[in-house]
């Protein structure tokens, strides 16, 4: 396997296990908003979607902090905020694939269940916009440094 490959594998991989710490945090406290889960009543449990991004902008600063320090610390930022807002923008539309999903499961198919709303937003959503995320934040965010090319093995 090339250098090439091993890298972007290693990156993706690194990408998986912050992803998959900001998700856990999210999890927890969007279920403990809508489900009451851990605290016993639910502190929004009609307002789903509104719980969903406010659980999710939390994971995503975890998620940055990872991502800047550990999956692309070789690429250094462009941008003077440290590519902060980009992030937030490519966080904020990938969000669409997940909310979609919860919303599309509450308020056309009727579930409101636990399971329902985690299937939806935490399974199928998530796993919808992890493909983008990662596209993006290495194409936008985390890019390769300026004069830097990628080096490629000869096979032979």
């Amino acid at each position: 396997m090339s250098d090439r490959w091993k890298r972007l594998l290693g990156e993706v991989w690194r990408f998986f296990a912050v992803a998959q710490a900001a998700t856990w945090v999210s999890f927890l406290l969007f279920n403990v908003l809508v489900h009451g889960w851990v605290v016993g009543d639910a502190l929004m449990p009609q307002h789903a979607l509104t719980a969903y991004v406010l659980a999710n902008s939390v994971g995503m600063v975890i998620s940055y902090h990872g991502a800047r320090g550990w999956v692309f610390p070789h690429r250094p930022p462009r941008q003077a905020d440290g590519g902060w807002t980009a992030y937030v923008i490519i966080n904020l539309a990938a969000m669409a694939f997940p909310v979609s999903c919860l919303a599309l499961s509450r308020h056309v198919l009727g579930l409101e269940s636990a399971l329902a709303d985690n299937v939806s937003a935490n399974l199928v959503g998530l796993v919808l916009a992890f493909g983008a995320r990662f596209y993006l934040f290495r194409r936008f965010v985390f890019r390769r440094p300026e004069g830097h090319s990628a080096q490629r093995s000869v096979q032979v």
